[in-house]
């Protein structure tokens, strides 16, 4: 009896480490191959050691990224990038076009309210 309760609680530790650990670790490593996957020219990336670069090359079959730092281009293993943000072009396009109609009708709403807080003030001084 006692040797099966030991063997039982082993096999639960075994379980819980692999619910716990390894399965969410797996699936980080997955989600940052996909990053990787999606890098492009012009991305700019942030490596392991925190610096921070725009991409100008991405060589595929060496496994190698070339950052341009300022000026000084240096060349990282692929998996030294730690975060890729999208291009400033790709950014621009996504974010006119919101702030342009996010724009109007915020200034349609302060209109209205400004109108609104008018007769207010209209309505309380003639009492």
């Amino acid at each position: 009896m006692g040797q099966m309760a030991s063997i039982l609680f082993i096999v639960v530790m075994f379980a819980f480490l692999y619910f716990f650990m390894i399965r969410p670790q797996r699936k980080q490593q997955q989600q940052h191959q996909q990053m990787l996957s999606k890098i492009k020219r012009g991305d700019k990336v942030t490596t392991i050691g925190r610096l921070h670069g725009v991409v100008d090359e991405v060589n595929e079959t060496e496994k190698t990224v070339t950052l341009d730092c300022d000026g000084i281009y240096l060349v990282f293993d692929l998996n030294a990038v730690a975060k890729i943000s999208p291009a400033e072009d790709a950014q621009a396009k996504t974010v006119a076009p919101e702030s342009g109609a996010a724009a109007e009708s915020a200034a349609t709403s302060e209109v209205e309210s400004a109108s609104s807080a008018a007769d207010d003030n209209a309505d309380s001084e003639a009492k």
